[in-house]
């Protein structure tokens, strides 16, 4: 069980994906595309470790338009570095395979 429970019906968000969804059904999609940034503290049932935590900061995004390639994903993330840790910061991204 990854989940916090406050009580039956109360729990600690453990994922920011959520989001995903109240946004694409709010969205008007006639009226453009769909960008999104979701930050937020998130808390899971780990052990505290060298690299686990049970209360972490999460951010995940969507764009929703027709034509959107990885290059607009690899934009997007420059551009947020960028604006969080500076325009003088040298950022590298990786691509990487994380199985969970």
């Amino acid at each position: 069980q990854e989940t916090f429970y406050i009580n039956n019906e109360l729990l600690m968000r453990s994922q920011t994906s959520p989001m995903q969804a109240r946004t694409m059904e709010k969205h008007d999609f006639s009226k453009g595309p769909l960008k999104m940034i979701s930050p937020g503290v998130v808390y899971r049932r780990d052990d505290d470790d060298a690299t686990h935590s049970h209360q972490f900061h999460q951010m995940e995004g969507l764009v929703i338009d027709k034509h959107i390639t990885m290059a607009d994903l690899k934009g997007t993330l420059l551009a947020m570095c960028q604006h969080v840790f500076g325009a003088d910061r040298t950022i590298r991204l990786r691509p990487s395979y994380f199985p969970f």
